[in-house]
């Protein structure tokens, strides 16, 4: 049996973990959980530091029916050891005991229920689905690494709207500090190697409404929603058989950062937000960045606006992992090259003049995408006296969208 104790937020070690300890044969741990607690004599320990070889130490003394205890931080259940253990030996052979977690005892400091926070780990993971969790959510849990930390960030949210960090560190021990700052504050610190958790918050929404289902906001009912859901000029925005469309090309999901280049009305935008992406829209008329905000606060989301015409004004923004092209005239081909020389995974272009998806469709497979598209034609029922119906024809649009091929690899599974 591995018994698996957490040990709360730095608190000293209860008399119930000493008796679990005193019949142990093999004690893991980080250096400080294990010098901060009285082993036994004949006991071996095991610094943690990489996990593989731990593993390995620990099936041993499974092997042979020896006791084991791990000791870690907080929850070791949430982002913790016991994904590991479970995987490795079975949920049957461990006795998990957590504590109170870093994140929850962040939150009880801060004076804010967390059961309708999102929690992200980057720990020993990419900085950016945190970043891009923390720009589309108000109430995040950000569990830090090196490299990490608040401060790199700060630097990533200093730029994208009204956020607060709530930096808690030591939790638990003397040395604890809990110390709100803004992005930019943040950055200009060096926050050393006791930072428990990072709390990122947009204040005015801190107090969410009363949940039943915990964790992130359930995804929209329904998506493409009608043109009569945003303001808008003269009819010019995406219509929603072609949201519908684009939406499911471009797959935009929580982690992940979309551009809208183009933006207009911001349709596009506001839908990939609601469900769940972080996005930034361009827009190069000034009436259409307000435009765009209005419909941002309309349907309770997020939305970094970019007033500036593309290509130029994109040389400054974060790598998106989907963009939808939605605009851009004369100046479309070389808006589509610089779109897909920064995608990760897709672009999607949206044109009523078909004279220009040659010079579009040469731009994504120029930059190595594989390429598909599709002519949409659409009638829409609309009313006739004597309380009939007739089919409205809609403008046709094509649809051309790239996808960035997955990375080859050789025999020995190295990316080439």
């Amino acid at each position: 049996m591995i018994t698996v104790v957490g040990t709360g937020t730095g608190a000293p070690v209860g008399a119930d973990v000493a008796d679990v300890l005193a019949g142990a044969e093999l004690v893991v741990g980080g250096r400080r959980h294990l010098d901060a607690v009285a082993l036994p004599g004949a006991a071996e320990r095991v610094v943690l530091g990489p996990l593989a070889p731990a593993l390995e130490r620990i099936a041993g003394y499974v092997a042979k029916e020896r006791r084991v205890v791990v000791l870690a931080s907080g929850d070791p259940g949430f982002f913790g050891i016991v994904r590991a253990l479970a995987e490795r030996f079975g949920p049957d052979a461990l006795d998990v005991r957590p504590g109170v977690s870093s994140v929850a005892a962040a939150f009880a400091r801060a004076g804010l229920p967390w059961d309708d926070a999102v929690v992200v780990s980057a720990h020993g993971r990419d900085l950016r689905t945190a970043v891009n969790v923390c720009r589309a959510r108000p109430k995040v849990a950000v569990l830090t690494g090196p490299g990490a930390g608040p401060a790199e960030l700060g630097a990533a949210l200093a730029r994208t709207g009204a956020r607060v960090l709530v930096v808690a560190s030591a939790l638990g021990s003397a040395g604890e500090r809990v110390e709100r700052v803004t992005p930019t504050e943040a950055t200009a610190r060096d926050w050393g190697a006791d930072v428990s958790v990072v709390l990122c918050l947009d204040e005015s929404r801190a107090l969410g409404p009363v949940r039943t289902v915990a964790g992130p906001p359930a995804g929209p009912a329904g998506w493409a929603l009608p043109e009569e859901a945003f303001a808008h000029r003269d009819s010019m925005i995406t219509k929603f058989e072609v949201r519908a469309l684009a939406l499911a090309r471009l797959g935009p999901r929580a982690g992940d950062l979309v551009w809208d280049v183009g933006a207009g009305s911001g349709s596009v935008a506001v839908e990939c937000a609601r469900l769940g992406a972080a996005v930034t829209a361009v827009e190069q008329t000034r009436d259409g960045v307000e435009r765009i905000r209005a419909n941002a606060v309309a349907h309770g989301v997020d939305l970094h606006v970019v007033h500036g015409a593309a290509p130029t004004v994109l040389s400054d923004l974060a790598d998106p992992d989907a963009v939808f092209v939605g605009g851009g005239g004369r100046e479309l081909p070389a808006i589509v090259t610089a779109c897909a020389r920064r995608a990760r995974r897709t672009v999607v272009v949206a044109m009523a003049a078909l004279d220009r998806v040659p010079a579009a469709r040469d731009a994504l497979t120029g930059a190595g995408f594989d390429c598909d598209g599709v002519l949409l034609q659409s009638s829409r029922l609309a009313p006739l006296p004597g309380d009939v119906s007739r089919l409205g024809a809609v403008n046709p649009v094509f649809l051309l969208w790239g996808v960035r091929p997955p990375a080859r690899t050789d025999i020995e599974g190295v990316a080439q």
